[in-house]
This record gives structure tokens, C-alpha cells and sequence, in this order.
């Protein structure tokens, strides 16, 4: 930072370093906008309706608490409400925790490259992060993860599937994990692309939490549901934990139309699950396209795919953006894009092919971590 950049006021230093985070750049005029893994069909009518009868009362403050939409969810996972947490997106909730359980002097352990806003958070806590470089394969390295667990360590996370790389934690993998974690260290597990998921060995959260006390897991209404916009997500885990992150939390952020229209989505499940299928499927093959060109894509189970642009990553986003298609670039790792409309797939392979044949050392061979 220059001195002309400089705060005029003092301001805690190690925030100021922090990149704030940004959003994906705008798709470009009859573009694609494959840079943020929404989920590209529009609202089901029916949520848009139950969400706009709220607006005739903007004078009101919300029902935070959302009691409807805890029950709901508290029914469908078997576990009480107070074991049920709302937050505007799943990243609050993570921010939350996160403040709840880590400060000066603590670490927060989590793999990377994984979600950007990981470091961030950890930051404003006032703790330390802990990265442990991804495996090969743009896995989670669990063993590594689990030896880099000090006296220090206040809260672990782990992502599945993971982002912006794609793989999952299987419920082995996972497993032999948590055997491995002190039981008085928090453990989040963020599973905001579980919808997506199919292979059958992937972990399952929720139906473990039974065992593991320091366990809370993490979901969201932004991807498989379509509602982004609205930014609600929710964490099921013990009461104590989540009344503490309650705590935490900023007054009365979940606002009427989010829990609104999430309580409509979960009515409307069937049809929006139909949805999910058609976008693993178009991941699925979009993936196997990419492989005949000469891509080493990682196994992808969330709604996006990862491309090991390295160096050249600068470049081959702009020569993406060039064409239509706004993709999320990681300098100088890679390249995340997100599964959009059908129409988008015949443009981003004619790009893809003209990258993979001008990346040097061959792609494939380039780690991931």
C-alpha cells in the first residue's frame, strides 16, 4: 500500500492487508456469467409469489429468528430447533463461528486453495490461519490437515466439495479424520454444493453429528435452490455452539423475503432437484469434453470445474471474457467455471481448446494444490 493509500485513521493493520473480497466480473452483452456457481435457471414462479407477498411490509423489521423455516428444517434432519441456526448465507454463519470460537493467538486450520473467503475471516477474528496445501488431485490432504492441529487450534475447516476445485471429503475420509481431532476442537464442515454431489462415498454431514459434539455443518439456499440474491443459508450442529454463534451473529440480517422464499423452495424441492440433476449431468459431460481436449480436470462434484491454467491464467481469463464468458480466475493457479445455461457449453469449449494448446510444460502435469 502506498502512502498515498494510506487510512487517514488507525485501523487494525492486519485488515487493511486483507483483499477485500470481490465478486466475479459481469458477464459482458449476450454473454455467459460462469464466474459466481449460481444456479442458471430462473426462480420457480411459485417462490417468486410467496417472496413478494412480503414486500407490502418493508415498514417491518423481519422475523429473524425464523422459527417457520428452522422447524422445517429441524424436521427434515431430526434434530431439534435450537440445534438449527440461520444466517444470510452460509458464509456469515461461517464468520460466526469463527469469531465464536478463534481470537488473538488462535489458529484456524483449512485446506487450500480452497473458499476465498476463508483467510478473510480469519483475519477479522483477530486469529491466525493455518493453510495445508491441497493434494495433488485438488483434494483436501486430511492426514496433513490433521497433523497441522496444535495446542493453538480452535476450529477446522473443511470443504466438500471442495472450492473451486471440485473434489469431495469421503465419509472414510472423513471419519478417519475426526477420530484423529481432539473433541473439544470445533470442526465446520461446509457443505454449501452438497446438492450436487454425486458420488455415493462422499460424506454426509448431518447424520453424524450424533457422534462428533464439535461438529456443525454448513448449507445453503444460494446454489442448488436458485437464491443467491437473497443470501440464506443455515447450520445444523449442538445448541450451545450455535447459541454462541448467535452471539455473534449481527441483529435481524435474515430478512422476510429469504426465509420466505426458502420455505417455498423446500415445498417446491422436487422440481428444483430435477434441476440439480441437469446441471450435474451438463458438469458431468462438460468435464469429459474438456478431458478429449487435453485438460487434467480434478473429479468435480459441486457446480463448477477447475482448469490449471497456472501462469497463463491472467491470460486465458481474458481470452475467456473476450468471447462472452465471465470465469473466475485464481493468479496464478487456475480457473474456476461454473455450470450455466446449455447455450454456454459450445463457447467455452472453442475457447478452452485454443488455451490448452497454447499452455507451456504441458497442463496436465501442473499440481493443483
Amino acid at each position: 500500500m502506498s502512502t498515498e493509500d494510506a487510512p487517514g485513521v488507525k485501523l487494525r493493520p492486519e485488515i487493511v492487508a486483507v483483499p477485500a473480497y470481490k465478486q466475479g466480473r459481469a458477464a459482458p452483452a449476450d454473454g455467459f456469467k460462469l464466474s459466481s456457481n449460481e444456479n442458471p435457471f430462473p426462480p420457480l414462479p411459485g417462490v417468486v409469489e410467496a417472496a413478494t407477498a412480503t414486500l407490502a411490509d418493508l415498514n417491518r423489521y423481519p422475523n429473524a429468528g425464523g422459527l417457520d423455516l428452522r422447524e422445517r428444517l429441524a424436521e427434515r434432519h431430526g434434530v431439534t430447533v435450537g440445534q438449527v441456526h440461520l444466517g444470510n448465507g452460509s458464509v456469515s454463519l461461517l464468520a460466526q463461528l469463527i469469531s465464536a470460537a478463534a481470537g488473538v493467538g488462535d489458529e484456524v486450520v483449512y485446506s487450500w486453495r480452497s473458499f476465498e473467503a476463508y483467510p478473510g475471516l480469519v483475519t477479522v477474528a483477530g486469529a491466525t490461519s493455518v493453510q495445508v496445501p491441497n493434494r495433488a488431485d485438488g483434494g483436501h490432504d486430511l492426514d496433513a490437515m490433521a497433523a497441522a492441529i496444535t495446542e493453538r487450534t480452535r476450529v477446522v475447516i473443511v470443504c466438500t466439495p471442495n472450492n473451486p476445485t471440485g473434489p469431495i471429503v469421503t465419509a472414510a475420509e472423513f471419519d478417519a479424520f475426526m477420530a484423529r481431532v481432539p473433541a473439544d476442537l470445533l470442526v465446520l464442515l461446509d457443505e454449501a454444493y452438497y446438492e450436487f454431489v454425486t458420488d455415493e462415498t462422499s460424506v454426509d454431514g448431518i447424520p453424524l453429528l450424533g457422534r462428533h459434539p464439535n461438529l456443525v455443518v454448513l448449507r445453503t439456499f444460494s446454489k442448488a435452490y436458485g437464491l443467491a440474491a437473497l443470501r440464506v443459508g443455515f447450520a445444523v450442529g449442538p445448541e450451545a455452539v450455535l447459541d454462541a454463534a448467535r452471539s455473534a451473529a449481527i441483529p435481524l440480517s435474515v430478512i422476510d423475503v429469504a426465509r420466505v422464499a426458502a420455505l417455498a423452495s423446500i415445498e417446491a424441492e422436487e422440481e428444483l432437484m430435477e434441476r440439480v440433476a441437469r446441471i450435474a449431468m451438463r458438469r458431468d459431460e462438460l468435464r469429459s469434453a474438456l478431458l478429449s481436449q487435453g485438460w487434467n480436470i480434478p473429479e468435480a462434484q459441486g457446480n463448477f470445474l477447475w482448469l490449471a491454467t497456472g501462469e497463463q491464467t491472467a491470460a486465458a481469463n481474458d481470452a475467456f471474457f473476450d468471447a462472452g464468458l465471465t470465469v473466475r480466475a485464481f493468479p496464478p493457479e487456475g480457473i474456476r467455471i461454473s455450470i450455466g445455461e446449455q447455450e454456454s457449453v459450445e463457447k467455452l469449449l472453442e475457447v478452452s481448446a485454443d488455451i490448452v494448446r497454447n499452455l507451456p510444460n504441458g497442463h496436465a502435469s501442473k499440481r493443483l494444490g
